[in-house]
């Protein structure tokens, strides 16, 4: 081999030669020992694919001299072991390679060369909706409705895993992606071609950061991103800071983990880490499971870190065995990172490497709370939560703020539900969920909630009929242990019946809500509530008509369920009162942490996991039994409202086109901060009175066969369409919430789609102007190619999150930042001006460039092209582009 590090090859067995592994003690560097174990990571991967062209020695020099180079803006590559992908990112994953397979064999070259190098698993778990609950049979119907809504989806993946190698499809109904990689697809320890190294992931989901949990260092990247690490591309990164996240004390026993991570969101947003790793060690560690450090690392994306690593250790080892993976690959397992270095001690202070910065949490200090109500990183302590919603109520329109005039506070509407009367008020519990991976794969909260609901059974308390509960599990092992231990009874019995394997309410496929409710809600204007066990509640996402929305561990949607408020202090009145007149406190029926851990012991064992998964990719009928075509190009349906050769393409030549000055651009929208990728491109459902369903109506389509944005990311004009049409964007041209702006020219107020579509026709380009965190939220590549169909050629922003800029790069989408201390206000910008960016012949990753406005002020701004890798991007129009001229020459 041509690796000049080839010197420190050797097995790890001498009975097995023929399987070696780079030994990085070898180096004799004693910079690697003070490495953070994430940057080690990084290192093993560019010393394995050093070959001087993509990976350099100078690349692996950079990387062994962290200490002094992370801040130093220094690039490296690094190509991860595996690449992971959800049905919503996958879908239009596939539909790009179909399409750059056509465009390859239309310029010349071989189509067979866009196929996956890196190995790909693609988890069928964000198409299922809770259109059924609180019935028997809720789960069959959903997933009936699910394969009725999404076959043509589903046939069209059928069809990629047998044209692609090396990519594997879980089947609907499996689970949901972050849980199944956790308990099944993830190694720790990769095995391929001859050698052993450490298992990495990036995924086309921002919180593919779960894995970390397990010491599988891993992180969510663009859909477009994801597609090149596919194609044998590396990820071009610039070298991280770690902040060493030190955990000490215990837990208290009321507090679970669920509670640990909201109090870690709230305190890292704090710290501030976005475009860092974050790596937790200490003693406290040590006292957390894997699922605990699982659901940690699960809500990275919301304290804003790339990554949320817990290197392996004994427990880790320990989980492998008990989730059934094979023993004598676990044995080599351990032992290979013995040898490198890598398996940790956390209760040892000797292996504590050097750190960025370090801070500190003590268990002991988290108290039970939930995060809302718009934004998972506003904690709110359970005790405060009653007089929190009640400043919220009043406050100003904002993240903790809705505007309702004093006099209406305490507003109810009495309505009429299967022949009962009910009333509803500001702070009414409508949306009880019980999903997300975030929690269901922590067997402590779920079979917490299932003893919760055991004795709430038993004390004679319920759940109001009219409020939507649902239980989604992240896998079937979930469904077994419930089912074993005996408390799945009870969970059914408040309402709680598993309606389906998948994201489900998490990411607002929460289904419609009784028609009575929602006029109740709409005739009060009242601020409903939704309370679920997931990492994301930003307004709109989780259903159009719960403005509040609370993050919480499973006990707590439970006892909030049944309470059926969020304006009551548990510690201070009663859940409910029983058919004999005795008040029921929570903390009469709250389960102690002994009594969790003795029911898990015994429940939840090696042989659950190992019957779910044996059979995980052949046990769904519905799948087995599609039909899907065998040719290696995709035959294109012209009549297909799913799937659609997508435009990017057209035109595209061998020849690189000169990036040229965007001349006198019009600003389709001018926003504040915090504008998420669910506000760019929402992934629930199509409005009736959207653009995308006047598409959908004119191609022959009811209301009822719309479906949700996310199922249709494979049809771009369905897509283009549904950018910016979240119901709750809150746009500076218009006094309103809504996905509406003015067309300047005519002074008209039109849907964004429509308004651009009348600026391309003219011939006029497009930018949009925005605040700080721009993009924040899903890692979702629809948020970036949505924009550049529009029109829009670049955005003006205070700050990005990191995903999103990736995507933005790589749809060749220029991504500009205000200088330090400037932003729309100080410059005076008013958004009605028109803008002319600067592009100069010779372009430098980070550089400052002059925008001129029509006023004859001129002002400048950085290029966020971080680095050199990023501006052949632009060069080439977009990653993809770069691509398809790679595999065409």
């Amino acid at each position: 081999m041509s690796n000049p590090f080839v010197r420190i090859v050797e097995p790890l067995d001498p009975k097995q030669p023929l399987k070696k592994f780079f030994n990085l003690s070898k180096l004799e560097d004693a910079r690697y020992a003070r490495l953070p174990f994430s940057i080690r990571v990084l290192l093993e991967a560019a010393i394995r694919n050093c070959d001087e062209f993509l990976v350099k020695t100078g690349d692996v020099e950079n990387i062994l001299n962290w200490k002094v180079m992370q801040h130093k803006n220094v690039e490296v590559p690094f190509k991860p072991a595996r690449v992971i992908l959800q049905d919503f990112t996958g879908v239009p994953a596939v539909v790009d390679f179909a399409a750059m397979r056509d465009v390859v064999k239309k310029l010349g070259g071989d189509p067979e060369k866009i196929n996956p190098i890196c190995p790909a698993d693609l988890v069928i778990d964000h198409s299922i909706q809770v259109d059924f609950s609180r019935r028997s049979d809720s789960l069959q119907k959903n997933q009936d409705l699910e394969f009725e809504r999404n076959k043509e989806r589903f046939e069209f993946l059928k069809w990629g895993s047998q044209a692609f190698r090396n990519m594997r499809i879980i089947p609907p109904g499996s689970g949901i992606i972050h849980q199944v990689n956790l308990e099944y697809l993830a190694r720790v320890m990769m095995d391929q071609d001859g050698y052993y190294y450490p298992d990495s992931v990036v995924g086309t989901d921002s919180h593919t950061t779960m894995i970390d949990g397990l010491g599988v260092l891993g992180w969510g990247v663009g859909g477009i991103e994801a597609e090149a690490v596919m194609l044998g591309q590396p990820i071009s990164m610039v070298l991280p800071e770690v902040v060493g996240y030190k955990l000490l004390g215990n837990p208290q026993p009321l507090v679970t983990s669920t509670d640990i991570v909201l109090t870690i969101t709230k305190h890292l947003r704090q710290v501030g880490v976005v475009g860092k790793f974050v790596e937790f060690f200490g003693p406290g560690v040590a006292q957390l499971s894997i699922a605990d450090r699982a659901t940690i690392a699960n809500m990275c994306p919301e304290y804003g870190a790339t990554a949320a690593y817990f290197p392996v250790d004994d427990i880790s080892i320990e989980y492998l065995i008990q989730t059934g993976r094979d023993k004598e690959k676990v044995m080599y397992t351990k032992r290979y990172l013995e040898a490198v270095g890598m398996l940790r001690d956390f209760k040892s202070t000797s292996q504590d490497p050097d750190f960025t910065q370090v801070v500190e949490l003590d268990l002991h200090t988290v108290v039970p709370c939930c995060s809302g109500p718009k934004r998972p990183q506003d904690k709110v302590a359970v005790s405060d939560m009653k007089k929190d919603f009640d400043a919220c109520l009043g406050a100003k329109q904002g993240f903790k703020g809705f505007q309702i005039a004093p006099d209406r506070h305490n507003s109810t509407v009495k309505f009429n539900f299967e022949g009962c009367d009910f009333e509803l008020a500001h702070g009414s519990v409508v949306i009880a969920a019980i999903t997300s991976c975030t929690n269901t794969s922590n067997p402590s909260v779920m079979l917490g909630a299932g003893l919760l609901a055991k004795k709430a059974v038993e004390a004679g308390l319920t759940v109001k009929p009219y409020i939507k509960t649902s239980l989604s599990p992240g896998s079937g092992v979930v469904t077994y242990y419930l089912r074993e231990s005996g408390v799945m009874s009870y969970l059914s019995q408040l309402g709680f019946d598993v309606v389906g394997y998948g994201c489900m309410t998490c990411i607002g496929n929460s289904g419609p809500l009784p028609e009575s409710v929602v006029e109740a809600i709409t005739q009060g204007n009242l601020v409903a509530v939704g309370v679920l066990s997931g990492n994301r509640n930003f307004e709109g996402r989780v259903h159009p008509n719960t403005r509040a929305n609370y993050l919480a561990s499973p006990p707590l949607v439970i006892a909030y369920a049944i309470a059926g408020t969020v304006r009551i202090d548990f510690e201070k009145e009663p859940l409910g009162i029983n058919a004999s007149g005795k008040k029921i406190f929570l903390k009469d029926i709250w389960p102690t942490r002994n009594e969790i851990q003795a029911v898990e012991r015994q429940f939840v064992i090696p042989g659950m996991f190992k019957e779910v998964y044996q059979k995980i990719e052949t046990v769904n009928e519905s799948w087995n039994a599609l039909d899907a075509p065998s040719d290696k190009l995709y035959t294109w349906n012209p009549k297909s409202t799913y799937i659609k050769s997508p435009p990017f393409f057209d035109g595209l030549t061998l020849a690189l086109q000169t990036p040229k000055t965007i001349e006198d651009a019009y600003v389709l929208l001018s926003f504040g901060d915090s504008v998420t990728t669910d506000h760019i491109s929402p992934a629930g459902n199509i409005a009736r009175n959207s653009p995308a369903a006047r598409y959908l109506t004119s191609r022959g389509l009811t209301p009822r066969e719309f479906n949700s944005y996310g199922s249709r990311r494979g049809n771009d004009a369905v897509m283009a369409r549904g950018t910016f049409a979240n119901i709750r964007l809150v746009n500076k041209f218009i006094d309103k919430q809504g996905p509406q702006t003015v067309h300047f020219p005519s002074g008209e107020t039109l849907d964004v789609f429509d308004a651009a579509e009348r600026y391309k026709q003219a011939g006029h380009p497009l930018i949009v102007l925005a605040g700080k965190e721009y993009g924040a939220g899903s890692s979702r590549d629809w948020a970036a190619k949505g924009p550049f169909l529009l029109g829009i050629k670049a955005v003006l922003a205070e700050s990005y999150e990191r995903i999103h800029r990736s995507n933005l790069v790589g749809m060749g989408v220029i991504p500009l930042q205000y200088l330090p201390g400037e932003d729309a206000g100080t410059l005076g910008l008013t958004g009605r001006e028109r803008y002319t960016i600067i592009i100069p012949e010779k372009l430098k990753p980070q550089m400052n460039i002059q925008i001129k406005l029509d006023t004859g002020k001129s002002f400048h701004a950085i290029m966020r092209f971080d680095t050199d890798v990023e501006l052949t991007y632009f060069h080439n129009g977009g990653i993809l582009n770069y691509m398809i001229r790679k595999m065409a020459s």
